[in-house]
């Protein structure tokens, strides 16, 4: 019998867990080699946690993409709604997409870094076992990130609707000029802005395209958002920070091929007078990281600050 997780129960009370998931980074145009080499960090990772009175299952494309028989596999879904705890092994990107669809759920995450930065995924492989046997006793630092509800409107119905973790992006096309979008802010007008297009970034997403573009780092606790043009043709528009509260709504008023991209994972194609509205979701997703876990070590790490200091 699958042990069901109890929604009542205190997020902050220390547990042991007891059903856990383990999704890894999977995509059907990795090698052969890759793909056993990804197996291998599953079995590995999964063997620790059955010895570790863990009952385990895998997540199905994870099981299937591997070739592992061994656990059960279950759906994101089933996962969502009956296990303990997950385990991401990969990259931001796979967290991004695994952490938006489980956040209705509430179930906690910890992300194993099998990527290259790992902002949420902090854990490195070499060292997951010592990280992980203190936070399976209950001892961790739990960490709250807020999601965007984005919706493409066209001739006032809805055409494409998606959450986001870390940002919405409004794009150019790649062989098109400048796009004009119409900002407005809980139904106030902001301004027309001229630019290779607009991010809408959360405080997760402020580390990723919305940096690259010259937007400011929000720390998670702050309930804002960050909107920043790409490029704009006038230079006094500039990042500006709102609350996570506002609508923001974006309209499409002039520009070929520009299409809305959700955390880089999902798109839809956009046509003049399409509005791109943006909410803040009711759902959050749940970290856990190891006890001591710091925002600014992660920062200090991952962006090499001090790095010419010894």
């Amino acid at each position: 019998m699958k042990i069901q997780r109890d929604p009542r129960r205190d997020a902050h009370e220390p547990h042991r867990f007891h059903q856990v998931a383990v999704v890894g980074k999977y995509s059907a145009a990795v090698s052969p080699s890759a793909v056993a080499a990804s197996r291998a960090v599953l079995e590995d990772i999964s063997a620790f946690l059955e010895k570790h009175h863990c009952e385990v299952v895998l997540e199905h494309d994870s099981a299937q993409a591997t070739g592992m028989s061994d656990y059960p596999a279950l759906s994101l879904a089933t996962i969502g709604q009956q296990c303990d705890l997950v385990l991401v092994v990969g990259g931001d990107g796979t967290m991004l997409g695994v952490g938006r669809q489980l956040a209705q759920y509430g179930v906690p995450l910890i992300g194993i870094n099998q990527g290259r930065l790992g902002f949420i995924t902090d854990i490195p492989l070499a060292s997951y076992r010592e990280t992980l046997v203190p936070m399976l006793a209950g001892h961790y630092e739990e960490d709250h990130r807020s999601l965007m509800h984005a919706q493409v409107m066209r001739d006032g119905q809805c055409v494409f609707d998606a959450l986001a973790m870390n940002d919405v992006v409004v794009n150019r096309g790649a062989t098109s000029g400048m796009v004009e979008l119409r900002v407005e802010v809980d139904g106030h007008f902001v301004s027309n802005q001229r630019a290779d297009g607009l991010i809408i970034a959360s405080p997760t997403g402020s580390t990723a395209y919305s940096l690259s573009a010259g937007g400011p780092l929000l720390h998670p606790s702050i309930p804002g958002w960050v909107l920043v043009p790409i490029a704009p043709h006038t230079l006094s528009n500039r990042p500006i920070v709102l609350a996570d509260a506002a609508e923001i709504a974006i309209e499409l008023v002039a520009g070929r091929d520009a299409s809305a991209n959700f955390d880089m994972q999902s798109l839809a194609s956009l046509l003049h007078g399409d509005r791109i509205i943006v909410r803040r979701s009711q759902h959050h997703v749940r970290f856990l990281h190891p006890k001591g876990w710091s925002y600014f070590d992660t920062l200090r790490k991952k962006l090499h600050w001090n790095a010419g200091e010894s």
